[in-house]
């Protein structure tokens, strides 16, 4: 058995982990902020709808 490749094997395998898990932590922040984002856009979207009803309610539509 070669305790020095297992050794380097599992290392490998550590560091792996650990950057995929990083990786996925930024993710999810990154996902985080645009789903916060994605709110504020809503928001503001319903509060143009509240100050002109209005608009984008209706369209006509030629064929």
């Amino acid at each position: 058995m070669d305790i020095a490749g297992l050794s380097v094997a599992l290392s490998q395998n550590t560091v792996l982990t650990k950057v995929g898990t990083a990786v996925l932590d930024k993710a999810l922040d990154t996902n985080e902020v645009l789903g916060q984002n994605l709110v504020s856009m809503i928001d503001a979207a319903a509060l143009e709808r509240s100050v002109n009803p209005h608009i984008g309610s209706n369209f006509d539509m030629l064929v």
